[in-house]
């Protein structure tokens, strides 16, 4: 009951940063599931069963509080449907880890430039309420996120979402609620190729329980956050949970001196607090001069 109850507090605190930032239930719930000594595919495996309801909770809430844009979400389930069964099927078979560090220098590189954007560049009167996406675009990254996503436990919002938030004129609101509603087709595919793959019996159904009842607990909550927030705050939000992510991945992939660990930690999130409050005081001082005038 216990593990249970955690299980279900991994689901909540999962959904409540997917739903908020656009990215990270399968990173986050995948990590903390793998301490409890539960095998790689049958992690990915629980976790992709548990978006199902999850993702599905998550976009009906940012639909309700209009943060979608539903052309873009059309343009992207399909390949990204496509690339997320491929990837649960071929995910024995595939070097998915050899990619990760490459693929963490991009995304780490897109997420200075939108944390920087948001943090300097950033004015209300520029933002649409549609999302700048077209064919083109939207089939090579749904196919290639859709299947790191299913291959690497998570990668469906920590790829679509820095990509799209990089296009100047694209509202943070809409992208991260494009992206958690659209992440819906992406979960029920994964989760198909993995039981093709893997097969019903794999799943523990008591710890996907838990981690769908705290993850629809959450959805709401941060669907209202997305909608309160400046998009100014959410965009540099978005953008440190990028680059601190991808730095993680690099950490860990590559073999560097364990005790830089903690300052290579710290001087991020330090810089990330820096630029919030930045950012905030930037923003008010704006709002003050407005009203003076």
């Amino acid at each position: 009951m216990r593990k249970l109850i955690i299980f279900a507090f991994i689901g909540f605190l999962a959904q409540l940063i997917d739903g908020s930032l656009g990215m990270a239930y399968g990173v986050t719930s995948t990590t903390l599931l793998l301490t409890f000594g539960i095998a790689p595919a049958v992690a990915s495996a629980s976790v992709h069963l548990a978006e199902v309801v999850t993702t599905a909770a998550s976009g009906a809430s940012h639909i309700k509080f209009g943060n979608v844009d539903k052309q873009a979400v059309y343009k992207l389930i399909i390949p990204g449907s496509i690339g997320a069964f491929a990837g649960a099927c071929f995910l024995s078979n595939l070097p998915g880890d050899l990619a990760k560090p490459f693929i963490a220098i991009f995304l780490l590189v897109l997420g200075l430039y939108v944390l920087l954007r948001f943090l300097f560049h950033h004015e209300a009167q520029q933002q649409s309420e549609t999302i700048p996406l077209t064919r083109k675009k939207s089939i090579p990254l749904g196919l290639i996120a859709g299947f790191a996503d299913a291959t690497g436990g998570g990668g469906w919002g920590p790829i679509a979402t820095p990509v799209l938030l990089s296009q100047k004129g694209t509202s943070a609101r809409k992208v991260v609620g494009t992206v958690d509603t659209s992440e819906f087709a992406i979960a029920v595919s994964a989760t198909l190729g993995f039981f093709i793959s893997l097969g019903w019996e794999q799943v523990n159904w008591y710890w996907v329980a838990a981690l769908m009842i705290g993850g629809i607990v959450a959805a709401p909550i941060a669907a209202w956050l997305v909608k309160k927030l400046p998009a100014y705050l959410l965009g540099v939000l978005v953008g440190g949970f990028i680059v601190l992510t991808n730095s993680r991945t690099l950490l860990t992939t590559w073999a560097v001196d364990t005790s830089a660990v903690p300052f290579v930690y710290g001087f991020i999130l330090i810089g990330w607090a820096l630029a919030v409050g930045y950012a905030v005081r930037r923003n008010r001082l704006k709002a003050e001069e407005a009203i003076s005038l």
